[in-house]
């Protein structure tokens, strides 16, 4: 089944005049050499060969901004398949849809030289016709991100057929999939509001070049929704979001990111915590969270009001 992706062309689509009349989508992140022999099935051993790499050409670059590089880098030369369909803003508000053709291809001295080809099709997306929920996650931070889980919307822009949207969850620490699929726009909008909330006191969201590239950061042990650092930078803070009722199962989830935060991201002095955010816990979730002090649970609230004009 094709996926679908957004994809930057270029910091604020720069780039995105050229990659239209060019055919192609592309990246470059500094990395100058050809990755046709260099890229393995899986993007955690490409960024296990490349973040260094990365590191050595920015070294005021934090590990964090490496990690998303080499993944966004790795995702748009191997991980999008031919067939799979991206959306690419055009600057001016709106996205510009085409097939990947081909594999990866480098065209040295060029911009974006680290390149795949693409049939620009005949659709332009008004963003301003998006869903809320689509227009965050086309919106997100990054030159790359696997929007393929609002297929039915997407493909009803596509002039395709819409298979019925069933109300599913398959993470099997979320107990209320109604409310998940109710509440689905949570975690944008935490990211939107952090600083209204009780963790902006002492925390912000990790950032580069006054970017938040700490929300949905890829690891090894699967995709942090926020990374938070304190204001004196001495805590690291993994922030997972439960919608609807959170299990005792995402305790271990969060010690994992944790662990992964500790050995892969924060310097000897900094300490890592964790905090877990969902509409309502159990007995289970209270006992696993008593045995690890480092972790809390944090339950959010929504409110809906309709007021006569």
């Amino acid at each position: 089944m094709k996926a679908y992706y957004r994809v930057m062309l270029g910091k604020k689509s720069a780039f995105a005049a050229e990659c239209f009349a060019g055919g192609f989508i592309g990246a470059d992140f500094d990395i100058a050499q050809d990755l046709s022999k260099q890229l393995p099935e899986e993007w955690r051993a490409f960024n296990k060969q490349f973040v260094p790499v990365y590191l050595a050409g920015h070294p005021g670059k934090s590990k964090v901004t490496a990690g998303l590089a080499c993944g966004a880098l790795w995702t748009i030369a191997k991980g999008i398949n031919a067939g799979d369909i991206v959306l690419c803003p055009d600057g001016q508000g709106s996205y510009r849809v085409g097939e990947v053709l081909g594999g990866y291809y480098y065209s040295a001295g060029s911009t974006l030289p680290h390149r795949r080809k693409v049939r620009w099709l005949d659709i332009l997306i008004a963003r301003a016709a998006m869903s809320e929920t689509l227009r965050n996650s086309t919106g997100s931070i990054g030159t790359v991100s696997n929007v393929s889980v609002h297929r039915p919307e997407i493909e009803t822009f596509l002039n395709t057929t819409q298979q019925p949207l069933a109300i599913i969850s398959a993470d099997p620490t979320i107990e209320d999939p109604a409310a998940f699929a109710m509440e689905q726009h949570l975690e944008a909008f935490l990211v939107l509001n952090w600083d209204q909330t009780e963790f902006a006191k002492t925390l912000s969201i990790f950032e580069e070049d006054g970017e938040k590239v700490g929300q949905q950061y890829e690891t090894d042990a699967g995709p942090i929704d926020i990374l938070a650092i304190s204001k004196d930078k001495k805590r690291l803070l993994v922030v997972e979001l439960k919608r609807g009722r959170a299990s005792d199962v995402v305790v271990g989830q969060v010690l994992r990111y944790m662990g992964y935060v500790k050995e892969e991201i924060a310097e000897p002095d900094q300490i890592v915590e964790g905090a877990i955010i969902a509409l309502d816990d159990d007995k289970k979730l209270r006992w696993a969270l008593a045995a690890v002090p480092n972790v809390s649970f944090y339950r959010y609230e929504i409110r809906f009001k309709l007021v006569k004009a």
